[in-house]
C-alpha cells in the first residue's frame, strides 16, 4: 500500500510517499481501507517530535480516519467486513490502509459521508467534551473562543451557539472571522496584533466571560484569563501559537475560576461510556444537518505534506482533509521557496560534491537560497533548557509580549548559528563524499533577532579552500541567514569544514 512516511523528524517537507507492506491485524484490531483522513495540529507536532506521545520512526501521521473495514481480528466481534467506520488512530491515517484497536472504532451512520466523518471526530469531539463535560456551559453564558478560525475553534463556536451561549470569536484574519459569523458567533475580535486585556474587554459585552476556550496559548492567554468572571472556566485545549503561557496563580485565587486541561484522547480512554454518549449525540446532529463542518480543502494522499504546510502557515480555515479519491496536484503549484513535499529527496536544486574538481568549480559561486525553516518557541525553549541560558527574552512569552518589539520571545544567537549546518545540507549533497567534518565557524555576527515563529533560510558561498589534515581539504564557506521580511540577515558567519573527496 501507499503511505506518507515520517522517516526523520522535521517539517512537512521531510515527509515522503512510499510503498510499504499492508499493516498486520492483531486479534483486537480491525483493518480499515481509508477513504478520508482529517489533518490536525497534533500531526505537525508528531513529525517534529514535539507531541506528548510519540511513535517510533518511521510512521505515518493522521489521527482520525473514515473508511471501510476489510479485515477483523478474532476479538473484534463488533465489526464485520464492509462496515463503514470512523476510527481514532492517533497516527497512521495518511495511508491507504490502517489497523486500529476495535475500541477506537465507531460504526458510521449511513447518512454521514466519509469526508464529513473525517472532519468531525477531533474537532467536534474535543470541543463538545470541553464545553459539555468540563465547562458545563449553560444557556445564556458568554463563551470566548480563541483561535476560532481553526477546525477545533470553529467547532467550539458552532457548538457554543447550539448550547445557547453568547459566542465571541477571536481570530487572526477577517476571513476567519467571517467564517465564525457564519457558524453563529455574535461578536468577533481581530487578533492580528498583540492585544491588552482592556482592548479585549472593550470588544466583549459586559467586559466579562464565563468560559474561555483556548487552543492557541501564547500572549493572548494572559489577557483572556483576566476577563473571566467569578467562577469562570478556562479550557486549555492546545498551544498552536508555540508558546505555553505562564499562568499567574493569583488569578484563579482572586477570581475563583477553574482551569481545565482538555485532552480528548485521554477522555475517550478513561471514560469510554461518556465518550460514546458524546459521539452518538454528535452523529445525530451531523445526520440532521445541525452540525456542518467547514471543509477548507481536500488533498490527495500524495499532497498530505502540502496540507500540513497550509496548516503550519495558518492559512487553513476550518478543516483540511486527505481524500484518497482526489487526484494529486501538479508539482509546479508547490509554493516557491518550499521543497516539493512529494519528492523531498529530489536534489535538482542541490549541488552535488563528489570530487576535488566539483569543489573547485564551486569557488565564488552562490549556493541557495535554501528552503524556509520556521524557528518555533518550543525549539527556543528546549535550547534554553539544554544550555542553561534561560533569560526571560528566550522563555517568558508573557513578558516578551509586553516588553519586546514584536511581542515574541527571541532565539539565542548560538541556536541560530547552530542551524547553519542543517541548512547548508539543503544546498550541497555530500552523499558521495567519503567524509565531511564541520570544524567550526569564524567571524560570526548576529544582526537581526530571530523571533519565535520567524522563518529563516540560508545563502552560502565557497570563498576559498586550503589543504587540510590527512589529505583532506578545508572549505571556507561564507554563510548568510536571511529572516523573512527583514532588511538585514539574522547572522553571517564563515563556516569551516574538512572534506575528504
Amino acid at each position: 500500500m501507499k503511505a506518507i512516511l515520517c522517516t526523520e523528524y522535521g517539517l512537512p517537507d521531510k515527509l515522503s510517499l512510499q510503498e510499504i507492506p499492508d499493516p498486520a491485524v492483531a486479534d483486537n484490531e480491525v483493518l480499515i481501507e481509508v477513504a478520508a483522513c482529517g489533518v490536525n495540529f497534533p500531526d505537525l507536532l508528531l513529525i517534529q517530535h514535539m507531541y506528548q506521545f510519540q511513535p517510533p520512526l518511521p510512521f505515518s501521521p493522521g489521527g482520525e480516519v473514515a473508511g471501510t473495514v476489510i479485515a477483523t481480528g478474532k476479538a473484534a466481534t463488533s465489526f464485520k467486513i464492509g462496515d463503514r467506520v470512523l476510527a481514532i488512530t492517533g497516527w497512521g491515517g495518511f495511508a491507504e490502509k490502517v489497523s486500529v484497536p476495535h475500541h477506537q472504532v465507531l460504526l458510521l451512520p449511513s447518512e454521514i459521508d466519509s469526508i464529513t466523518a473525517a472532519a468531525s471526530a477531533y474537532q467536534y469531539g474535543t470541543s463538545y467534551y470541553a464545553l459539555k463535560n468540563l465547562a458545563h456551559l449553560q444557556p445564556g453564558e458568554t463563551l470566548l473562543v480563541l483561535g476560532a478560525g481553526s477546525g477545533v475553534g470553529l467547532a467550539a463556536v458552532e457548538l457554543g451557539k447550539m448550547m445557547g451561549a453568547t459566542v465571541i470569536a477571536a481570530a487572526s484574519t477577517e476571513a476567519k472571522l467571517a467564517a465564525c459569523k457564519e457558524k453563529g458567533a455574535q461578536h468577533t475580535i481581530l487578533t492580528n496584533a498583540p492585544l491588552k486585556t482592556s482592548q479585549l474587554a472593550a470588544a466583549i459585552p459586559g467586559g466579562k466571560v464565563a468560559v474561555v476556550f483556548d487552543p492557541v496559548g501564547g500572549q493572548l492567554a494572559g489577557a483572556a484569563m483576566r476577563l473571566l468572571q467569578w467562577k469562570g472556566r478556562y479550557l486549555v485545549v492546545g498551544f498552536a501559537a508555540g508558546e505555553i503561557p505562564n499562568m499567574p496563580l493569583n488569578l484563579p485565587l482572586l477570581k475563583g475560576f477553574s482551569v481545565h486541561g482538555v485532552f480528548w484522547g485521554s477522555f475517550l480512554q478513561q471514560e469510554p461510556a461518556a465518550h460514546l454518549e458524546n459521539m452518538q449525540q454528535l452523529f445525530d446532529w451531523l445526520k440532521n444537518g445541525e452540525l456542518q463542518p467547514l471543509i477548507h480543502d481536500k488533498y490527495a494522499l500524495e499532497d498530505a505534506p502540502l496540507a500540513l504546510q497550509d496548516l503550519q502557515k495558518r492559512s487553513v480555515i476550518g478543516k483540511a482533509i486527505i481524500d484518497l479519491s482526489q487526484t494529486p496536484r501538479p508539482r509546479e503549484k508547490v509554493t516557491s521557496g518550499e521543497a516539493s513535499s512529494l519528492h523531498p529527496s529530489d536534489k535538482k536544486n542541490i549541488t552535488a560534491l563528489s570530487s576535488i574538481q566539483d569543489i573547485q568549480a564551486l569557488l565564488g559561486k552562490q549556493l541557495g537560497p535554501g528552503e524556509w525553516f520556521t524557528v518555533t518557541a518550543p525549539m527556543i525553549r528546549t535550547f534554553a533548557e539544554l544550555t542553561g541560558d534561560d533569560q526571560w527574552i528566550h522563555v517568558d512569552a508573557e513578558r516578551a509580549a509586553k516588553e519586546l518589539p514584536g511581542g515574541k520571545t527571541i532565539a539565542h544567537g548560538f541556536f541560530t548559528l547552530s542551524l547553519i549546518t542543517r541548512m547548508l545540507y539543503q544546498l550541497i549533497d555530500i552523499s558521495s563524499v567519503g567524509k565531511m567534518f564541520n570544524y567550526g565557524s569564524n567571524k560570526v555576527r548576529y544582526i537581526t533577532p530571530v523571533q519565535a515563529g520567524s522563518r529563516i533560510r540560508l545563502t552560502a558561498t565557497l570563498s576559498h579552500t586550503e589543504p587540510g589534515k590527512q589529505g583532506g581539504t578545508l572549505l571556507f564557506i561564507q554563510c548568510s541567514m536571511e529572516v523573512e521580511n527583514a532588511e538585514k540577515p539574522a547572522c553571517v558567519a564563515e563556516l569551516v569544514s574538512l572534506i575528504f573527496a
